[in-house]
């Protein structure tokens, strides 16, 4: 029996309110829970379509049910009430997704001899309580027009009404009330509706996890572009731009991108559950199984699945930012800019003004040759290029050659040439190594942008260098060193979505592209081994000890000459600052720094020199420096007594001089501290009572801790250094100075969970070097790690040196020194079991 007969039942027998809500409800929940099944037979616009068509049935019949109730045997005619329900949003453009809302316009006139009031509130509480997840508007029919011009969003929404059930003469007259507020203030709405779009753009960018409604290329990207025609042209569906404006095989592959996220968004709600436009990581295998994509040869269904995502959200960002240019020229056209066009013209059709090129609409067909020499004709400044050029060069005919590429890169400003070129679908003809890492995928939760999108912001980084010594190496390159540099930094990850090892792939591909190009044998030779070691200098800088000679030697043996090495420092940063905001911290600045230049102290030795040696270069430099010079003769006596080589080779001599300053000031004091939260929290403690390191440590565990230094210096005085990721709130200062003051007192401890660590993640190097063991531990990150281990160090009376703590995708690969004075090796067996928590 169908639910209308249920219902009919139900009223017949005087079924209450709650009895008609819970049938409805029951209904709907079978319905939602077939889903499933449905979306497997009937996907994209189709499934939205049948879905929306569905709820309208619903509300139809809570409508029918209300007018039922209020009038009993004598319902007039539905014309005759003067009460007409809308579908609005996607629910009006029948695109109503799984788990979206439902945004009703209830329209009616006031009319005596009829109480419209009660029979609308029957509407509303009877679809809420049979689950329905309503929004809703109820508006009279003369205050239509008011209510538009509060906001334009109830104009974009009212614009997109579908009429739903109730009278037809009504709906007459809320038509011509749309139609009034179409033409209402058309540029002012237009104007609006682009600039949403750019915050939109700048809110939600393209990277791994995209919004595929509110974000670039995303359905609001297409739904503006629809508002704009609505509003100019009064089309009723994007499709009625061709062949005006949007050539068929244009409208082609728009509809094609825009089926495909039709089809997306409804198995990724479908998948998650509830309303979700993310498409997270965690969503994407199952998101993937829902939409057919197969496990093949050389791709398998997640990655298949982000790079077809990724590539109709491209497809959907330019040609709706092409067609929405192409439909409000005229409405943005400004005499007064004319003479300005007219004195920037630099050919016919094309124009530089205010350093951004445009081109007029007119049909061109470029050869990709006649792209590039017009391309590399413009000056080499920092221009943009607007979308009437990308919509210029985008048909451009394909038969490429490598003739002038090498001309690019040896431009200063080549990032929005690329990107332009990008945009168009250029970048990978005239590039050939770039065309396999398009819309590729990373799903190693640290990229936060494929591959290409990654590539593209690197370039944006070489030109725009923030450090000011990394700025210097760059600057005083010469001009070829500059031009492979900023081939290496295009195509460093050209070889990844390969099975093998993506550097020795990404080397082996950039040094025939080079050659191609016309980059002699030997800059290729040199763009090769850049992209085959872009990850060896961050590697080693985070995971080793970049004190131990070895760790030095082995890295800069593959380098070769300096030169690399300040090529390679280059590239590491703009590799870095384009995996996220933040990932380039000011740790890993100072740790690159660090390490480059003790690699740059090594290249000037012509044999390999032992840590003693080390230091007493150091030593030599630090007596030459003023501020040592001017310290006291004793002092100057206790500081080059200091047993810690680590400590002369980690800092600077001014470094030294304050900090040892600092600790000759203690005098009868037993310890004193420092709190620096600027742009993070470093505390910094000199003491010569003993400090309860580990319970220190567990009360701070709530923290991440990004480094930790303890050094000896003399008479008794200890340094430690404890830096944290982050900041913590100023009224949280005065806990951490009562926290350090409590860790003087040896009887305290901190509980916390104990972490879990595998003997087979502890390495030790006993003959690390002459004064040090190394210990070294890799595994998961978990809060309280260095807490336990302090603690249990503590236990057998043992000095660590020094502790690097470094966390990458979630493992921490932590690098502790400890002092060789026999505590350590005799007690290894117990120190081993109590720190881990079994053996494998």
């Amino acid at each position: 029996m169908s639910l209308e007969l249920q219902i009919e039942e139900l009223i017949s027998q005087g079924g209450s309110d709650f009895e008609i809500s819970k049938l409805l409800k029951k209904h709907i929940k079978e319905y939602l829970s077939s889903l499933d099944e449905i979306f497997s037979q009937n996907q994209g616009k189709d499934f939205l379509v049948k879905h929306t068509k569905k709820i309208d049935s619903f509300i139809k019949i809570v409508f029918k049910y209300a007018l039922r109730k209020h009038f009993g045997a004598f319902l007039p005619m539905q014309n005759s009430i003067p009460l007409t329900l809308v579908a609005l949003g996607s629910y009006g453009r029948e695109q109503l997704c799984v788990y979206s809302d439902i945004d009703l316009m209830i329209v009616y006139k006031p009319l005596s001899g009829y109480n419209i009031e009660p029979i609308i509130e029957s509407i509303l509480y009877l679809a809420w309580d049979s689950g329905l997840k309503l929004g809703h508007r109820v508006h009279k029919i003369e205050d239509l027009f008011l209510a538009s011009n509060e906001d334009s969003t109830i104009k974009t929404a009212l614009i997109e009404s579908r009429f739903l059930i109730g009278s037809k003469f009504l709906w007459t007259q809320i038509q011509r009330e749309l139609n009034r507020i179409r033409i209402f203030k058309q540029k002012e709405f237009v104007y609006k509706k682009i600039k949403e779009l750019e915050k939109r753009h700048i809110k939600f960018p393209l990277n791994m996890e995209p919004n595929i409604k509110e974000g670039a290329g995303g359905l609001r990207d297409a739904n503006t572009l629809y508002w704009i025609a609505n509003a100019l042209f009064y089309v009723t569906k994007v499709r009625d731009l061709t062949p005006r404006f949007i050539s068929e095989e244009e409208y082609k592959e728009f509809r094609g991108a825009l089926e495909f996220i039709y089809r997306l968004r409804s198995a990724l709600h479908l998948s998650a559950g509830k309303k979700q436009d993310t498409l997270n990581l965690e969503f994407i295998p199952d998101v993937a199984k829902k939409l057919g994509f197969l496990d093949t040869k050389f791709k398998n269904p997640q990655r298949a699945l982000s790079q077809k995502t990724l590539h109709s959200l491209w497809v959907i960002k330019i040609t709706s930012e092409i067609f929405i240019k192409k439909l409000t020229r005229t409405l943005r056209y400004d005499s007064k800019n004319f003479s300005k066009l007219k004195n920037g013209r630099i050919k016919k059709n094309l124009y530089l003004c205010d350093k951004t090129l445009y081109a007029s609409y007119n049909k061109q067909i470029l050869k990709l040759k006649e792209v590039k020499n017009e391309l590399l004709m413009l000056k080499d400044q920092d221009i943009r290029y607007d979308i009437s050029y990308i919509n210029r060069i985008k048909p451009a005919i394909e038969k490429n050659s490598y003739e002038l590429t090498i001309n690019f890169f040896y431009r200063a400003f080549l990032f929005e040439t690329f990107y332009a070129l990008y945009k168009a679908s250029l970048l990978h003809k005239i590039i050939p190594p770039f065309k396999k890492i398009i819309n590729l995928a990373q799903f190693d939760g640290y990229h936060r942008y494929p591959v290409d999108i990654h590539s593209l912001k690197a370039l944006w980084h070489l030109e725009n260098i923030e450090d000011d010594f990394i700025k210097s190496l760059y600057t005083e390159l010469c001009a070829d060193e500059k031009a492979i540099l900023k081939l290496a930094v295009f195509l460093h990850d050209s070889g990844k979505g390969r099975k093998r090892n993506h550097c020795d792939v990404g080397a082996d591909i950039i040094k025939v592209f080079a050659k191609k190009i016309g980059f002699s044998n030997e800059l290729s030779n040199q763009a090769a081994l850049l992209v085959k070691y872009h990850t060896l200098m961050s590697n080693t800088a985070n995971r080793e000890d970049i004190y131990n000679e070895k760790v030095i030697f082995s890295f800069i043996s593959k380098l070769k000459n300096l030169k690399n090495l300040k090529m390679l420092y280059v590239l590491t940063y703009c590799d870095i600052k384009s995996v996220d905001k933040n990932v380039y911290s000011p740790f890993s600045a100072k740790l690159l720094k660090e390490f480059y230049t003790i690699c740059f102290e090594s290249f000037e030795k012509e044999e390999l020199i032992d840590e003693t040696s080390r230091r007493l270069r150091r030593e030599k430099a630090l007596k030459k420096d003023l501020l040592f010079k001017n310290l006291s003769k004793t002092l100057q006596k206790k500081i080059l007594f200091i047993s810690s080589n680590i400590f002369f080779l980690k800092y600077k001599a001014n470094e030294i001089v304050d900090l040892c300053r600092w600790a000759d000031s203690l005098e009868k004091k037993e310890f004193d501290y420092k709190i620096d939260n600027d742009e993070h929290l470093s505390i910094s403690i000199i003491r010569k009572k003993e400090l309860n390191l580990g319970y220190l440590l567990g009360k701070l565990s709530f923290l991440d801790l990004a480094s930790m230094d303890i050094f000896k210096l003399f008479d008794g005085i200890k340094y430690f250094k404890i830096e944290f990721l982050e900041k913590i709130e100023k009224e949280e200062l005065l806990y951490i100075r009562e926290l350090i003051q409590d860790s003087f007192d040896m009887n305290k401890k901190s509980s916390f969970k104990k972490p879990h660590i595998y003997k087979n993640e502890i390495k030790i190097d006993f003959n690390h070097s002459k004064t040090y063991a190394k210990m070294s531990i890799n595994t998961k990150n978990q809060r309280a790690l260095m807490a336990h281990f302090v603690s249990v160090l503590d236990e057998f009376g043992i000095d660590i040196a020094t502790a690097k703590v470094q966390t990458i995708k979630n493992r921490a690969r932590n690098l502790f020194l400890i002092e060789k004075n026999g505590k350590f090796s005799n007690n290894i067996k117990k120190i081993l079991n109590l720190v881990t928590i079994c053996a494998e």
